[in-house]
């Protein structure tokens, strides 16, 4: 007769005989998983080497094109602006290389740079957008009307306008020296410009930023920029907007003009002027304003062409 200890000692048996056959199958399982796996973070590392090594290559060809641009760049301008007048208007995040680098692309071009006015950080400030306006509204010659914007941009492009680039038509200043003077004074004394000493009115206008910006506010301190040098535009013979926005998405004033029909149908824009071939691109569109031409020019999405009459 087969006894309860008898049932009990094959159960246990049973179950150890299961528990068995689990740990070495499971064992032998896990040993081809981890072998797939290895060989799996082999072959993703070769492709990690192999894409690192193409960069290194396209960084390289990279950086000779843009040294062979900075060689060419002096004839590729010479003479395009012979006897005009450029006034260069920099923001607070525009590098000091790409200015000076700009500005003497601008002289080998032949041009006279009247001088340089910087917008400072509070120029682009909402909650000093206010007392920009007013203040605006207050140095604005006698004789003369403000734009119809009524955002700070416009409205400090149009007062810059009048005092800082020359009539089109006449090619004379339409203020005076002492406007000019206290448009300068009044500004810089509020925190919102700084300027060289003995800035002349010009014919034309560069305004140089740096590239898309992270940070609170963005899109209305990029807007401010860009309305700017439109209005600047609609005042004088032409006007650049040019910086190293070259993202899709446009988080710059570059990229914030060209969502602008309006802005785009007058001023042009240059979105890689920290490299060499930018700065090249950024005098020969200056040439183009003087011709009632505007482009969108660089390497970005949203551009239409690498320079003026290359086509895309």
């Amino acid at each position: 007769m087969i006894s309860l200890r008898y049932h009990i000692v094959s159960i246990t048996a049973v179950f150890l005989a299961l528990a068995v056959g689990v740990v070495l199958g499971s064992t032998a399982i896990s040993g081809r998983l981890l072998s797939g796996l290895n060989d799996d973070n082999s072959a993703l590392g070769r492709e990690v080497a192999d894409l690192q090594a193409q960069r290194n290559g396209l960084d390289a060809r990279l950086a000779d094109a843009d040294r062979f641009a900075g060689t060419v760049g002096p004839l590729a301008v010479k003479g395009q602006l012979a006897d005009r007048t450029v006034v260069l208007v920099t923001t607070a995040d525009a590098r000091p290389d790409d200015r000076d680098a700009v500005t003497g692309l601008l002289r080998d071009a032949g041009a006279t740079v009247t001088g340089e006015l910087q917008l400072t950080e509070s120029f682009t400030d909402p909650d000093k957008a206010d007392q920009l306006l007013d203040l605006v509204a207050r140095l604005q010659p006698a004789g003369t009307r403000l734009p119809t914007g009524a955002d700070p941009g416009t409205r400090a492009g149009g007062l810059f306008g009048t005092v800082l680039l020359l009539d089109p038509g006449t090619n004379q200043p339409r203020g005076t020296p002492d406007e000019l003077a206290a448009a300068l004074g009044g500004l810089s004394s509020a925190g919102f410009v700084k300027a060289d000493e003995g800035l002349r009115p010009a014919q034309l206008a560069v305004v140089l930023t740096g590239g898309a910006v992270t940070g609170d506010a963005v899109a209305d301190r990029a807007a401010v920029v860009a309305r700017f040098a439109t209005q600047l535009d609609r005042s004088g013979a032409g006007a650049v907007l040019a910086g190293g926005d070259r993202s899709a998405e446009g988080m710059g004033a570059v990229g914030v003009a060209r969502a602008d029909t309006a802005a785009t149908s007058v001023l042009s824009t240059v979105d890689h002027a920290d490299t060499a071939a930018g700065r090249v691109v950024v005098v020969l569109a200056l040439r183009e304003q003087l011709e009632g031409k505007a482009g969108r020019y660089g390497v970005a999405g949203n551009a239409e062409a690498p320079a003026p009459g290359v086509e895309g």
